[in-house]
């Protein structure tokens, strides 16, 4: 099989780091793109793989595809639908009955959609998708994370952010919904929830950073609208997969992350994020409205100043 100059650059940055066997992963939105491909390169330097994809058809091909690639079997797939957060309730829950460590998170899942759609449970869902599930999901398996540390979390989010607003008078946009207002809103919560998680987990070991990928040829859009069909039109000149996983890859596992926190990358290189994300009462109240939408109990946790 032929190797693209692109999947050869991230074999050799890939194979520059530290083995990860002994070490459990998971990955959200891992049956394609960007996901896949981290889910891949984790899993061919050891590590236990959780696949989480909400497609049992697409996850389980990308699964097979990932332990024929690497010869590594300790891959595993755990069918989510992200929208629902009970779903991610029972993708904690399950996770945890196998397993009593996780050394990695890789929060990757997103989409964007061309009009308003509301969950089950009431919610706008690109808001949960993006970015509610993730904070769903790690919160409820913190102390998994504190108990394998040093550990790691990487929320990825997006350039997008930067022009994106918290509306906290009308988080789910429920009045004048437009596609890049609501994606660009979820990926500001990303890094606003990154810098508080990190304030949050200093001393314990844990560290959580934001990255952004880059503009990646998957298919994030293809439920966008106009601004999907604009992106579709883009793919030609977009990243591949593979140069897109190496920032996320890079905040995962390079040694030159390691014990860093609190931080936006971009091109494998630190990056100043939006100025309304280092708000931190911003971050504060959009820690709690999250604690309430999701039915987490509060936990005594130190924030530092």
């Amino acid at each position: 099989m032929k190797i693209s100059s692109s999947q050869g650059s991230l074999r050799v940055f890939v194979s520059a780091n530290p083995s990860m066997k002994d070490k459990v992963s998971m990955v959200t939105g891992a049956n394609s793109g960007i996901g896949k491909v981290i889910a891949k390169e984790l899993a061919r330097l050891g590590s236990t793989v959780v696949m989480v994809a909400r497609d049992p058809k697409k996850g389980e091909a990308a699964k097979t595809e990932i332990i024929g690639a690497t010869g590594n079997p300790s891959v595993e797939l755990a069918i989510t639908d992200l929208s629902s957060l009970s779903d991610v309730r029972k993708l904690a829950a399950g996770f945890q009955e196998k397993h009593d460590k996780l050394h990695l998170l890789v929060n990757n899942a997103g989409l964007i959609l061309g009009k308003r759609v509301v969950t089950p449970e009431g919610l706008e869902a690109t808001f949960v998708v993006n970015y509610l599930s993730h904070f769903l999901l790690t919160n409820l398996l913190l102390d998994t994370l504190k108990a394998s540390a040093p550990s790691r979390i990487v929320n990825v989010s997006s350039s997008a952010h930067y022009s994106g607003h918290m509306y906290f008078d009308d988080l789910q946009l429920g009045h004048g919904y437009s596609s890049m207002k609501s994606y660009s809103q979820s990926k500001l919560a990303q890094v606003l929830f990154t810098y508080e998680l990190a304030r949050r987990l200093q001393g314990t070991g844990v560290a959580v950073n934001a990255v952004h990928p880059g503009v990646v040829r998957t298919n994030w859009a293809d439920e966008g609208g106009l601004v999907g069909l604009g992106v579709r039109l883009l793919r030609p000149f977009m990243l591949s997969p593979e140069k897109g996983a190496q920032t996320p890859l890079y905040a995962a596992i390079s040694p030159e992350t390691e014990g860093v926190t609190g931080k936006f990358f971009a091109k494998k290189k630190e990056k100043r994020s939006s100025k309304e994300s280092y708000e931190g009462e911003e971050a504060k109240r959009l820690w709690d409205v999250s604690m309430q939408l999701t039915g987490l109990e509060p936990k005594p946790m130190a924030r530092a100043a």
